[in-house]
């Protein structure tokens, strides 16, 4: 009898450290994955910030309305968060998702 309760103990001290370090590497995928998943939104962001950068860029300027001195950076800081906003509703542009699944194991 005393075998029996030797052999749970043993198996019970066994079980618990692998408990442990399985706990702490499914901790530490979570946090990877959480960080991949910023850096997708983080990038995607800075790509639509861009576009709308070059789109704005492309529009003629006219003559009509004078040049005023804060314009520049009123619609450069517009564009950043317009951009960031859209990053992170919803699934954004769709660049993140692709990004995501091609830098993971996801697909």
């Amino acid at each position: 009898m005393a075998d029996v309760a030797a052999v749970k103990a043993q198996a019970t001290n066994q079980e618990i450290p692998q408990k442990g370090i399985g706990a702490v590497e499914g901790e530490d995928a979570l946090k990877k994955e959480k960080k991949l998943k910023k850096a997708c939104a983080d990038f995607e962001s800075i790509f639509t910030y861009y576009m709308f950068k070059t789109m704005r860029q492309s529009i003629p300027q006219s003559g009509y309305l004078k040049q005023s001195p804060g314009k520049d950076t009123y619609y450069m800081l517009f564009d950043q968060k317009v951009a960031e906003e859209m990053s992170n509703k919803g699934k954004g542009a769709g660049l993140q998702q692709t990004l995501f699944n091609q830098l993971s194991n996801h697909r």
